[in-house]
């Protein structure tokens, strides 16, 4: 997260995931906030990002809400956390975590939380079918 990651997500945009982990290879970034679904079938999604404000987070893919995956939370400074199954029809699909369009705030992404280390974001895609 911060300093490796934009402070704010504004309403409309996604989610940068600044730092690789393990990968088998083929699912792979293609920006900052963007992964390759390379294969056409059904992906196992896992998120959290830390923030310090109430908002929802959701998934896009090829650009589109899907709407299904939106997650959130009322009040508290915790993470925000979602997992979903994504179906892709085409192959090479786009996926990111999003700020949802409309949404009145941007969301801080908490640098510290808990301690002295930065804490992370997490996204973890698996192909399932």
């Amino acid at each position: 997260m911060p300093p490796d990651n934009a402070a704010t997500v504004a309403p409309g945009t996604d989610v940068n995931f600044p730092q690789d982990g393990p990968s088998n290879g083929t699912i792979i970034r293609t920006g900052p906030s963007m992964f390759n679904l390379p294969a056409i079938g059904t992906y196992q999604v896992l998120f959290q990002v830390s923030v310090t404000e109430a908002g929802q987070l959701m998934l896009t893919l090829n650009g589109a809400d899907l709407a299904y995956t939106a997650v959130g939370r009322a009040t508290g400074t915790s993470e925000i956390a979602g997992m979903a199954l994504v179906q892709t029809t085409v192959i090479n699909s786009v996926l990111t975590v999003r700020n949802p369009a409309g949404n009145s705030t941007a969301l801080t992404l908490t640098p510290l939380a808990g301690g002295t280390r930065p804490v992370s974001a997490h996204l973890i895609i698996t192909q399932v079918a």
